[in-house]
């Protein structure tokens, strides 16, 4: 990555993980399975790169109902690479220790804190983290912080992609972050 402007550059993360209708069953816990990210440059206001990173669970299965959620099969993600050589790639290859980073809400990066813990994984981020689901509730003038689809429609921008889909939720939610940007209400890091 060209790192030419990288003051005005954000990671945008959304991930998506194991899920179920209730409760998960006896001896599983959620845990990230797809990590999407999008390279956003504020300054230039544009989405620069776009990037998934799959990740096998070791704790837990992909049910039918998260694979009707999220399209992610069990055998999609058992492709994937361990937790802890996401988070490996995410610190070297998407310099996510150094950049700042946004996600929709405070679900992801508790997450990663959490699963982190208990594995034993170095946290792949820096501690700049911005709630993009907060900035947009405040920008707006909302009572209640909308979810990410909810906040495309008010904002006039298109859904692109799936939703619920980490690659292309960080891809949505970058738009939305640069929207907020180019009307100067977007924090500086």
């Amino acid at each position: 990555m060209d790192t030419t402007g990288a003051e005005h550059l954000l990671n945008v993360v959304d991930v998506e993980a194991t899920c179920w209708p209730g409760s998960p069953p006896p001896g599983q816990v959620s845990e990230i399975i797809e990590i999407g990210l999008t390279v956003v440059d504020t300054a230039a206001q544009e989405r620069v790169a776009r990037h998934r990173i799959m990740v096998r669970p070791a704790r837990s299965g992909v049910s039918d109902f998260c694979t009707e959620l999220t399209g992610i099969t069990p055998e999609e993600a058992e492709q994937g690479v361990p937790f802890a050589e996401a988070c490996r790639l995410l610190a070297a290859e998407h310099r996510a220790g150094a950049l700042p980073w946004a996600s929709w809400g405070d679900y992801d990066r508790h997450q990663f804190t959490r699963q982190c813990r208990a594995t034993r994984t170095p946290y792949p981020f820096g501690q700049y983290h911005t709630n993009a689901k907060a900035v947009f509730t405040e920008a707006h003038g909302l009572r209640k912080r909308p979810g990410m689809a909810q906040a495309l429609r008010i904002a006039g921008l298109p859904l692109e992609g799936r939703h619920h889909r980490g690659e292309d939720d960080a891809w949505n939610i970058g738009a939305l972050v640069l929207q907020l940007s180019a009307r100067g209400m977007w924090p500086r890091s």
